[in-house]
């Protein structure tokens, strides 16, 4: 799996990744919750110094990356971590979803043989390509189509692949009814929200 953990977090006023929710870093909640869905654990960084300080917080089975392109975006990460990875498919997935499914990501990666891709898509046609699994080949030539063309979005990527599996969210919630799975934590109000979910899920399980 490739987790992005490289972003600048703007709205978020300090980097998430390292961000501790219930104790732990947003980035080892994600790490934790699909552990076993994939052998191979990259963590893609934008910088030296953001590796030094993740490095020590992080299980030794996972490996941190840096970002080997220009212009951080999920893209220019997604990329770094696709030619580092060594499966024929990999899960993409960014460090700040704390409530990640381990059966949809296993599905995803499932759906994913002979494709391109499986990528989550919601009935407005909205698609999820950050919680996604992803030939790396193909997915490796498309990235580097879009950087070549100067995008650097990762529906740019999406774009050059061809025999993508779309999977529907209505399908999906047969595994999490609610769909947290896609709760991103963007500001501290998401991160707040993301505390008060884990101490009610905490005493529900006591």
């Amino acid at each position: 799996m490739v987790i992005l953990a490289g972003g600048l977090s703007r709205r978020f006023g300090e980097d998430k990744c390292l961000k501790k929710l219930a104790g732990k870093p947003l980035v080892a909640h994600v790490l934790n919750r699909v552990s076993a869905v994939s052998d191979e654990k990259l963590i893609v960084v934008s910088s030296g110094a953001q590796r030094s300080v993740l490095s020590p917080l992080l299980e030794p089975d996972a490996t941190i990356v840096i970002d080997k392109y220009e212009g951080h975006s999920p893209l220019v990460g997604a990329l770094t971590g696709f030619e580092a990875v060594q499966a024929e498919c990999a899960l993409l997935l960014p460090c700040d979803a704390a409530f990640v499914s381990a059966e949809i990501a296993a599905l995803l990666l499932d759906l994913c043989k002979s494709k391109s891709a499986a990528i989550p898509r919601w009935p407005n046609g909205y698609i999820e390509p950050l919680q996604a699994a992803y030939n790396v080949t193909h997915a490796s030539e498309a990235a580097r189509a879009a950087l070549k063309e100067g995008k650097r979005d990762m529906l740019a990527m999406v774009a050059h692949l061809h025999g993508i599996r779309y999977v529907s969210t209505l399908v999906l919630q047969q595994y999490d009814e609610k769909l947290t799975t896609f709760l991103n934590i963007n500001t501290v109000a998401d991160w707040k929200k993301a505390e008060s979910m884990l101490a009610k899920r905490q005493r529900q399980n006591h």
